[in-house]
Formats: C-alpha cells, structure tokens, sequence
C-alpha cells in the first residue's frame, strides 16, 4: 500500500488523550493535537525569556550566553526574574515542551495502533532532565545547584562537578552509564551495517533475506539475536543507559558527599588483598 493512500486512511479523528476533537487534525504532514498546540506554546515563551536573558547579560556571543540558576541562598523558593527567576520559568516551559511532545506522541501511537515504545523511551530522556534541574535539586535543598543554561557555562558546571567528587569517572553508577552507551553504540552501528550490508547490494547482486543476516552473526559469534530481538537489546541498552545517567548524577551529592576513589575502599580492603 503506498504511504500515501495508508496516511489518508490513519488520519482519522479519535484516539486522543485530552480535548477531544479539539485540535484533533493535520497541518501537512504533522499531527497538531493539543499536545501539539501546548508544546508550542512553552518551546516559543521559553525560547523568548533565553533571548531575554540574554538580553540582560553582557554578551550576546553564543558561546558564553548563560541563563544561571538562583543563588543557594533562594533555597528552593521562588527568586527576583534577574536573580534566578528566569531560569525557573525557562525550567518550566522546558518541562512542559518535552511532556507535552511525549504526550503527543501517545496519541499519534494511538491512532496507528501501535505500542507506546517510542514516548516511553523519550520519558527517559525526559527523567534525565528532570533528575538534573529538579530530583537532585530539591534533594540538596537549593535549585541553585541546577545547572546553568548556556554552552561554556553548562560544560563549566559538568567540569566542577566532577572535579567536587575528585575523580567522577570513580561513580560506579558513571562507569555502568558510560559502558551501556558504548554498548549501545556497538550494537546498533552493527544491526545497521548488517542491515544495509543485505539490503543494499552492490550492481547486478539481489536483495539478501533475514536468513543471510541471521546466519553472517552465527557464523562470526555463534548467536543471532534475531530481527526482533536487536531492537528490544537497542531499546533496553539505549534506556538502561539514561537512567543510570540519572542514578550516577543524584547520588552524587544527596547520598555521596566525599571523593568516589572513596567509594572503593570497601574493595580495597577485602580479605583477599590483605
């Protein structure tokens, strides 16, 4: 069935979550909704209150615009717009955009009647964010200890971080993040190179099938996972990998306040190395 005559028949109403036949159309080729509507609304009035900021900093240089989080002094109350306020708002239409696209997404999954797969996979994105401008905060008890919005500033709160723990790369929870993202890496660039490796056949050579495929990785490793089952091992590398980002960055404060080489001492002094 062409693509076209398949839209055509999916593009019904129905199938939202909240308003109805309200905004329940199509612009062209993107679904509107009124998670569409709203994700708009808090991408445009964060996006102003950045160029605000901007605005009332000393710069316009790209590299060095910052919208700072409050002082610790503010806690976790309300600041002065110029003293923290913007970037608690900007926090919220942040928020707001990315729930209301996740939102989007179920209904547009509920109209083609297919899994909720890919929101529940940007929610974890979403959590990620969410830890770093709001768990983690509130846990340390200031929004001060979000991080900056900007490019050099941003980089320069991730640098001391680590440097304030010692060594990061001693998080345990950093060391299993940052193996799931290589991991993820490894497998998908090599699902893709398979895929286009039997899919994309050089002059005069024919289209080669799942057989092929399967084969190339029992011959090579002895095991194939299979044409499902790469993409359920994609999708639980790709989560597992946010959300132990998430883990190795709250604990860092709120639960471990001391150096992570620290950490390991309990290693260290096991009988077997004495």
């Amino acid at each position: 069935m062409a693509m076209l005559s398949f839209e055509r028949k999916y593009r019904v109403r129905g199938g939202t979550l909240l308003g109805g036949d309200l905004f329940d159309f199509w612009v062209g080729p993107f679904y509107c909704g009124i998670f569409g509507v709203s994700t708009i609304f808090f991408s445009v009035l964060g996006t102003l209150l950045i160029i605000y900021g901007a605005a009332l900093g000393p710069t316009w240089n790209l590299w060095q615009i910052s919208i700072a989080p409050p002082d610790l002094q503010y806690g976790l109350g309300l600041a002065p717009l110029k003293e923290g306020g913007l970037w608690q708002v900007i926090t919220v239409c942040a928020l707001g955009a990315f729930g209301s696209w996740a939102l989007r997404e179920v209904e547009i999954s509920r109209k083609l009647g297919i899994g909720l797969h890919v929101p529940f996979a940007f929610s974890v994105a979403i959590l990620a964010y969410f830890t770093l401008v709001v768990v983690r905060p509130v846990l340390l008890g200031a929004w001060g200890h979000g991080f900056p919005y900007g490019i050099i500033s941003h980089l320069d709160w991730v640098s001391n971080v680590g440097y304030q723990f010692l060594h990061f790369h001693y998080n345990p929870a950093h060391m299993i993040a940052v193996t799931l993202f290589f991991t993820t890496t490894l497998a998908l660039s090599l699902h893709g190179g398979l895929v286009l490796s039997a899919l994309n056949p050089g002059p005069g050579e024919r289209v080669k099938t799942v057989e092929h495929e399967n084969t190339y990785f029992r011959d090579l490793i002895g095991y194939s996972v299979g044409t499902l089952g790469i993409h359920r091992l994609g999708l639980f590398l790709a989560l597992s990998a946010g959300i132990w980002s998430a883990i190795c960055i709250v604990i860092s404060g709120p639960f471990w306040t001391r150096g992570w080489p620290e950490w390991w001492t309990w290693w260290l002094n096991l009988p077997f190395w004495s």
